[in-house]
């Protein structure tokens, strides 16, 4: 399928690794030119060349107003914009402190909403655009071991309906993808700090985490970063104009609402 984006510019963040490099890729495949950002130069170059195509590097952290800023002006106009970039941690709610609530809402939802702030305007105006939040099933359904992180992908929900409220009659649209529990780069570590056998194997740790911790999941395993890309090249395609004010769920069948 063509998805019709040779001739459109996609910024997406946090993507030298896991489901940002993939979307990324995903759109490069498409024939849009890409953006990448990344807070370290080694990370971003291996990033851009891994992507091919007509990606490119933006040496910035997204995360902070100077990064946000820094990347406006690297990138002053796009036609994609993916709000990629997060972060999540498990610790029992009594034990999160006022800086991990705030360093979370930096990361995962004032990122996304400072770059929203400055390309969204420019897409209204000129009648095209696609801003999509990666949020989380934990939006949907927040976990008691990382009630911060499930805040935030809550509340990127919240900023993108209200976004796409603004987009009525026009060629833009906002959307939010939730991805499940994602094979990346750390799930090593992260599987093998929440079983109670750390001396198995990493197919041990994963089967262990859905049956004790995610035992709703359809799926059963972890979800692979193009399984998220392959979605996120669709809505941010002029496809999928009908696609608005959406939470799209790709987590495994894990959330059991239907709605």
């Amino acid at each position: 399928m063509d998805l019709k984006l040779n001739d459109k510019t996609a910024l997406v963040t946090g993507a030298t690794g896991g489901i940002g490099l993939a979307i990324a890729t995903a759109l490069a495949n498409e024939g849009a030119t890409v953006f990448v950002t990344g807070r370290t130069q080694d990370k971003l170059d291996q990033a851009v060349k891994a992507i091919g195509g007509k990606a490119k590097g933006v040496l910035a952290d997204a995360a902070t107003a100077d990064g946000a800023a820094a990347i406006l002006k690297a990138v002053p106009s796009v036609d994609i914009l993916v709000n990629n970039l997060g972060i999540y941690e498990m610790k029992a709610f009594a034990d999160i402190p006022d800086e991990d609530w705030f360093k979370l809402f930096d990361v995962n939802v004032m990122s996304g909403v400072r770059l929203s702030r400055g390309y969204f305007p420019g897409m209204l105006e000129r009648n095209w655009g696609r801003v999509i939040f990666i949020s989380s099933e934990s939006g949907l359904a927040t976990p008691a071991e990382m009630v911060h992180y499930g805040m935030t992908k809550s509340a990127q929900l919240a900023v993108a309906r209200g976004m796409a409220q603004a987009t009525k009659g026009t060629g833009v649209t906002v959307n939010s993808v939730l991805p499940g529990p994602t094979r990346a780069e750390a799930i090593a570590d992260f599987l093998k700090s929440v079983s109670t056998n750390p001396d198995g194997t990493l197919a041990e740790h994963e089967a262990e985490f859905f049956e004790k911790h995610r035992s709703a999941s359809l799926l059963q395993r972890m979800i692979e970063p193009e399984e998220i890309g392959s979605l996120v090249a669709y809505v941010a395609s002029p496809l999928s104009s009908a696609t608005n004010g959406a939470s799209l769920k790709v987590e495994g069948g894990l959330v059991t609402t239907i709605a």
